[in-house]
């Protein structure tokens, strides 16, 4: 969804003025005609500014467009008591409004705009059929002390709070069991002020998991676009077990270091999903896909699937660009991540996961991938060891098949691929096409596998390693391995 204007501007037509003489009794009459003329051309162009130039000075405290109209109703924040001076605790005010707009739900649904302004608040929760419109310059703050934000019981497919047993923080903006809801706006932003929880966190000063930025549980039909996200607690957009979900042209931003676990988008056991024209730079993965750990993710048992990531630009300096797993326990499949750049990071893209996960991750599609100055191109990792507690099962082991890539270029990247299945959990049916990434370590072993099977179709750089079969580009083999189970993983560069 997106909104534009139009502007309408005005045009003058200056008449040339001829004098066919020039006496010195007409001086004083030419010069007040004169001046009387430039007078009114610069009240004019005046005029004319204040039409087309929102900023203005006479108008800089006036919003330039009016809040495009998505619902039969609209609310303004400040109705209900809103004050966006980034002091005044503005829960109630959300609050008031949303419960406004529930009552329009059987005939539409209603909006709230959220005009320029800092707008301190504490979580609150949205309703269906609901549009929140964040205005160009407004900011919604999340306040920063814990105390305001409510505990919420564990997320069943994880077993307990991500980082502490029992009850978890919920999250800034929130919303269960929702049909119909837009978070939109002119490039407005949702600021969690999470520098705070940062250091305690890391001071191990939280007695609970830390709560998203955004997280939205069990819904269906849900549009986020046309804002920014920035500095979350912990992860940042969480669509949790919801259906028909479109995130577009959204920019999530956090440190790239010392901002621990702040993920930008996590979808986590959720089916019909589009990412796209999204900028992400966080303190984690830019995007990972989840369904749930170990044992708990499998009793809960719903995968993420039919899920597509394109035009997407991520950083990430501490874990990977786009990430499946390590929690995959309800299965992950069908998943397209194509049109992607991932620059100055640790990974590009990987796939982690470890015994006791169960599950699987297959027909997964890597396509048109650009890496620009990564550590580790392509990751396969199968020892991801963190567990929920002692009750998982180790020889509940992952299934990791049919994955393509093709189209995967880049330069500066020290190892492009470093693909280590094992024994329990060998990675089965790989393919690579069209592949050409810059090295900047001339080693041997910068082509990594072990127990990993597949085929290389047509030429590739840098030369794959032995466990892959070998076929021309017509698809005729060439060779076929005699060393699927073959290790050449070497963790020192």
């Amino acid at each position: 969804m997106r909104f534009g204007t139009s502007i309408h501007g005005g045009r003058f037509n200056n008449k040339r003025i001829e004098f066919k003489r020039c006496n010195p009794g007409f001086i004083s009459t030419y010069w007040t005609m004169f001046t009387v003329f430039w007078i009114m051309a610069v009240a004019s162009m005046l005029l004319w500014q204040c039409t087309i130039d929102d900023e203005f000075l006479f108008h800089r405290s006036v919003p330039f467009r009016p809040f495009p109209r998505t619902r039969p109703v609209a609310f303004n924040l400040t109705d209900f008591g809103g004050v966006g001076d980034g002091v005044t605790l503005n829960t109630v005010a959300f609050a008031n409004a949303i419960y406004a707009i529930s009552k329009w739900r059987a005939r539409g649904g209603g909006q709230l705009n959220v005009p320029p302004g800092r707008w301190l608040t504490a979580p609150f929760n949205l309703t269906s059929h609901m549009t929140l419109f964040l205005d160009q310059d407004a900011v919604i703050l999340g306040i920063q002390d814990e105390k305001y934000w409510p505990l919420m019981p564990p997320l069943p497919s994880y077993g307990y709070g991500r980082e502490h047993a029992g009850p978890r923080y919920g999250s800034l903006i929130h919303g269960q069991n929702l049909i119909d809801v837009v978070i939109t706006g002119n490039n407005g932003t949702i600021n969690g002020q999470g520098q705070t929880w940062w250091k305690k966190f890391r001071q191990k000063l939280l007695n609970h998991t830390r709560g998203p930025l955004v997280q939205i549980m069990w819904s269906r039909n849900i549009l986020i676009s046309n804002i920014t996200l920035r500095d979350s607690p912990f992860w940042t957009l969480h669509p949790y077990d919801c259906k028909n979900v479109t995130i577009q042209n959204v920019t999530i931003l956090a440190p790239i270091h010392d901002a621990p676990n702040t993920d930008g988008i996590d979808p986590d056991s959720c089916e019909d999903m589009l990412i796209e024209d999204c900028y992400i730079s966080v303190g984690d993965d830019g995007i990972a896909i989840k369904s749930g750990w170990d044992q708990y993710g499998i009793a809960y048992g719903q995968p993420s699937r039919n899920i597509r990531i394109r035009n997407v630009v991520v950083q990430s300096m501490v874990s990977a660009g786009i990430s499946i797993g390590s929690e995959m326990s309800g299965g992950v499949s069908g998943i397209t991540i194509e049109n992607v750049v991932v620059w100055n990071s640790r990974r590009g893209v990987r796939i982690k996961t470890a015994p006791g996960r169960g599950g699987y991750v297959k027909d997964i599609t890597y396509r048109n991938l650009t890496l620009d100055v990564v550590r580790i191109g392509i990751v396969v990792k199968t020892d991801y060891n963190e567990h929920p507690d002692e009750g998982h099962d180790p020889k509940a082991v992952p299934v990791l098949k049919d994955i393509s890539f093709t189209s995967i270029h880049g330069q500066g990247v020290r190892v492009p691929v470093r693909m280590h299945g094992s024994e329990d959990i060998p990675v089965r049916n790989v393919t690579f096409r069209d592949m050409s990434v810059g090295i900047t370590y001339k080693k041997k072993q910068i082509f990594q596998c072990a127990f990993v099977q597949g085929q290389v179709i047509g030429t590739i750089f840098p030369a794959p390693c032995v466990n892959l079969d070998r076929y021309d580009e017509h698809e005729r083999l060439i060779k076929r391995s005699a060393s699927q189970n073959a290790t050449d993983i070497d963790y020192e560069f």
